[in-house]
């Protein structure tokens, strides 16, 4: 089974959990003068019980399965036109929050409002420049900005393909 399938048979497997939890919610008891819908409603509430905990192990199962597909398997990507290798696991946690966070870093390096200007500091004075002093590389900030605004969708493409041709690990 691919990733992919796996994903997908998660999905499907807790809708049905949650149409049990309904059954279970609506028919776990009545008042005593209303009929049953079921000619033996308890056995069949128990068996709902039954359904949800066995479809649960399952979807356990393939969590299981699916989380260590991801951290035996390694992806390269080309990001800022170097190849980079994570596994599966790390490049989620890429996607997830830490490329943003370095976006967030790099976006940081600003002027921070200063303003070149030219002072006379007294009648009479020479005129005395004052100049933003920058302690970083602009040029090099825009791409790393760049580099990391791109990530992700790197990332989304990559995986998306990825996690239709692995098969899941055992």
């Amino acid at each position: 089974m691919k990733i992919i399938e796996a994903m997908k048979l998660i999905k499907e497997l807790q809708k049905k959990t949650d149409d049990l939890k309904e059954k279970v919610g609506t028919y776990c008891a009545n008042l005593d003068f209303e009929t049953p819908m079921y000619p033996n409603q308890q056995e069949k509430v128990k068996e709902w019980m039954q359904s949800h905990t066995d479809i649960n192990k399952e979807i356990l199962a393939l969590r299981s399965k699916i989380q260590k597909t991801n951290i035996s398997t390694q992806v390269e990507m080309e990001i800022g036109g170097k190849l980079v290798k994570h596994s599966i696991a790390e490049w989620i946690h890429r996607r997830r929050d830490l490329a943003k966070s370095d976006m967030a870093m790099w976006e940081r390096l600003t002027d921070r409002g200063l303003k070149e200007q030219r002072v006379v500091p007294a009648p009479g004075s020479p005129v005395t420049e004052i100049k933003i002093r920058r302690y970083y590389d602009p040029s090099v900030r825009d791409i790393m900005v760049d580099i990391y605004r791109a990530e992700p969708g790197i990332i989304d493409r990559t995986l998306e393909v990825v996690n239709a041709v692995t098969e899941l690990t055992e």
